[in-house]
């Protein structure tokens, strides 16, 4: 009697299998790196990796002193990513970070512009205070975040593959900043919010950051395992309860509501809600974190544990639900709850 032999699909499953073993390893070993540097921030530090390994752009939002930018450079050299850093000032040009043309002369006497490259062209760019520089200057961000490359002076410009952004947004001082562009943020997969660290926490930092040597973070895999670990994201199953919950719930986050009456009294408190790119967003997140945290595949629970960081920057209240007292925080809650 003969062995049957495989067929494609269970060879093609066999592959993913291992395929995701190998990822799993992987990112072990990035988030032990991660904790030898930054300590606490469990949840910042695991939505920072989701971010990334979904292939998306994250904005941190926190007061300064909580370690933002620490994270981002540890982040590019643990994920063997070359990193640059931009310090958004309120007189930032475009050009200051996508590069500009400039006139050569040749020895001949023969002229001809040359590009040079601004900071943008590389893998990881951390953006410090991003709402501090201009929309105009904001703006230059929005083609590279969504499209993988620039036009300067009509002609195109493609960026290194990953290209990611992470900013910082520092929320107390409102003072000469400008608020994002809607379109600028729902570019942002997830928005971070960075708390002060609890009493352990802040003690261990103290005394392991004030002495003769300080710990330093070391490369995890490279840039090649960090795309393959990406396109293994978008490949892993998602149910169709997870598909249904994602749906119920962005869809639930607009104004006028889709659901029954007590969604719709929520949804009336909202001026505008999250298009589509959410729902995107928190799919490939939810498949992100399910691998972070071991799985092969999302649950509900990370749909509920992802809503608040994937839609906050998505919404915004009306003028009536915030002299109510009301939220984003809070609605985003109730409408999760449901799932």
């Amino acid at each position: 009697m003969t062995a049957t032999a495989p067929d494609d699909a269970t060879i093609a499953a066999t592959a993913i299998v291992a395929q995701a073993e190998s990822a799993l390893a992987a990112i072990a070993r990035a988030r032990e790196a991660i904790g030898a540097v930054i300590f606490g921030q469990e949840r910042v530090v695991e939505l920072a990796l989701v971010t990334v390994l979904a292939g998306g752009h994250g904005l941190l939002v926190g007061a300064p002193g909580l370690a933002k930018t620490r994270l981002v450079e540890t982040l590019g050299t643990v994920l063997g990513l070359d990193s640059q850093r931009v310090q958004f000032t309120p007189d930032l040009m475009p050009a200051d970070i996508l590069g500009s043309e400039i006139l050569d002369e040749s020895t001949s006497g023969q002229r001809s512009f040359r590009f040079v490259r601004g900071p943008i062209f590389t893998r990881l760019l951390m953006a410090d205070e991003i709402n501090r520089a201009s929309p105009r200057t904001q703006s230059a961000l929005l083609q590279a975040m969504q499209e993988g490359h620039v036009t300067v002076a009509g002609v195109r410009h493609d960026l290194p593959h990953p290209f990611h952004v992470l900013a910082t947004q520092n929320p107390i001082e409102q003072e000469g900043t400008y608020p994002l562009p809607e379109a600028q943020l729902d570019r942002f997969l997830l928005q971070i919010d960075v708390g002060y660290p609890d009493r352990d926490t802040e003690r261990r930092i103290l005394l392991e950051t004030t002495g003769t040597q300080e710990a330093k973070a070391s490369a995890a895999f490279g840039a090649e395992t960090l795309v393959g670990i990406q396109r293994l994201v978008r490949r892993l199953p998602v149910g169709d309860s997870v598909v249904e919950a994602i749906l119920d719930l962005v869809r639930s986050a607009r104004p006028g509501g889709d659901g029954p009456v007590e969604v719709q009294a929520v949804a009336d408190k909202l001026s505008w809600g999250p298009g589509p790119r959410a729902s995107q967003a928190l799919t490939l997140a939810a498949r992100a974190r399910a691998l972070v945290q071991g799985r092969l595949a999302p649950s509900l629970e990370d749909v509920r544990a992802l809503a608040e960081p994937v839609l906050k920057h998505r919404i915004a209240l009306t003028f009536a639900a915030r002299a109510e007292g009301e939220t984003a925080e809070g609605i985003i809650a109730r409408l999760a709850a449901r799932i």
